[in-house]
């Protein structure tokens, strides 16, 4: 036995050694699909490349990704660019790269941009086939793993808010090439059932390959044929699948969809109360009008004598018809003096009544014009006088003419 022992930390930094002296590994480009991709608070990115066959942890610090121009994600075909060395603390070796730059779209998000396109353009991602949550639940159906933390936030999330609401677990796998046909068959199974208001289907988060099974278009159709409001809780916030769009409602986590399908029972209580409160108020205030209302009614003259709005009319009529005859009375008196001074103006200009006061009208006896200057008369003319009660001829003896107007 070698007399010299080495720790562990030794071996990993000799380890780490030989990979940095190695002119290969100390400047290498890679090729592959990126998967199981993390983005760190810190800045830094962890992901995995990988081919047909085999996996290699990768990261990639704040500094080197600054200047990407394009964010990575999960199936993205890329080539990095860096070294590789092992991590002494755990004493895995990983890539570490430095740069990166896209080679394409990887086969698995190829598959998903085609069926998510296909799907889209059949219209089973309108919002005209979506259907509203029920605001209070009978009974929830859950379709997931079921040792996955997944159901264990569902349940624990939806007690906290309604601590008796009713869950029913339909237990599937969520990944593998199983997953597919019994999240299917789950959802075709709660919809026989008449019990169930909601059905949340999901898992937590994971890779393009974990979630795959929620990328089947078999699932995706299961669920737009459902009767029963899906709601899809697959991965986390980040993470989208088909489900996702064909479902009723996409939550960002499985809590989250706890959260949108189960009301808080203290809101609710809360809220009925206040109903309450203003429901019995406003039959009071309701109860105590229509009291007000038939008390005066029964005080009422109208309540003890029921002829009295008739005796009433009658009096108004009575007390109108006096107005009217009045107004008439009124009006005849006033057209029959209107009528007086038109007939005494009549008397006053009738020419008969002036020549009775002595006054004489005077025309040519021949023409019956009549004279009324002296310059229309001559010597000798027979003139016609025209009295009051009679006329009489004349001849014109002699003329005089005054030398001013006898108005003056």
């Amino acid at each position: 036995m070698n007399s010299f022992i080495y720790t562990v930390s030794q071996v990993n930094e000799y380890v780490r050694s030989l990979f940095s002296r190695d002119t290969i590994l100390k400047k290498i480009y890679l090729r592959g699909e990126i998967s199981n991709y993390k983005y760190h608070s810190s800045g830094h990115m962890y992901f995995s490349l990988k081919d047909d066959e085999c996996l290699i942890r990768c990261v990639m610090f704040r500094q080197h990704n600054l200047g990407l121009g394009f964010t990575p994600r999960n199936g993205m075909e890329v080539i990095v660019k860096g070294y590789v060395s092992i991590y002494v603390r755990d004493g895995q070796y990983q890539f570490y790269s430095e740069g990166m730059e896209q080679d394409g779209l990887g086969a698995l998000h190829l598959a998903f941009e085609k069926m998510k396109l296909k799907l889209q353009q059949e219209g089973l991602f309108d919002e005209k086939h979506k259907v509203r949550l029920p605001l209070l639940p009978y009974k929830i159906g859950i379709i997931t793993s079921y040792t996955g933390a997944a159901l264990r936030d569902i349940i624990h999330i939806a007690h906290r808010r309604f601590f008796n609401i009713n869950l029913l677990i339909v237990p599937v796998l969520v990944q593998g090439e199983k997953a597919a046909n019994e999240i299917v068959h789950a959802i075709d199974y709660l919809n026989t059932r008449e019990d169930i208001d909601i059905i949340i289907t999901g898992r937590g988060g994971g890779s393009i390959e974990e979630l795959w099974a929620f990328n089947e278009e078999c699932v995706a159709r299961s669920i737009f044929r459902s009767k029963i409001p899906v709601v899809s809780a697959v991965g986390h916030e980040t993470d989208y699948t088909i489900a996702d769009f064909v479902a009723d409602l996409r939550a960002p986590t499985p809590s989250a969809a706890a959260e949108l399908c189960v009301p808080q029972k203290v809101a609710l209580e809360y809220t009925l109360q206040q109903l309450k409160h203003r429901i019995f108020a406003f039959l009071d205030r309701t109860i105590s009008n229509h009291k007000q209302y038939l008390q005066r009614m029964s005080e009422s003259a109208l309540q003890v004598h029921p002829l009295f709005r008739i005796h009433q009319n009658r009096q108004y009529l009575d007390q109108r018809t006096i107005a009217l005859e009045k107004m008439i009375l009124f009006f005849m008196e006033k057209e029959k003096n209107k009528l007086l001074y038109i007939q005494n103006q009549l008397k006053a200009f009738n020419p008969f009544n002036i020549l009775k006061r002595g006054y004489t009208v005077i025309s040519d006896d021949k023409s019956g014009a009549v004279l009324k200057t002296v310059s229309e008369t001559q010597v000798g003319q027979t003139v016609l006088l025209q009295f009051a009660d009679g006329q009489a001829r004349a001849i014109i003896k002699d003329i005089h003419i005054l030398s001013k107007g006898l108005e003056e």
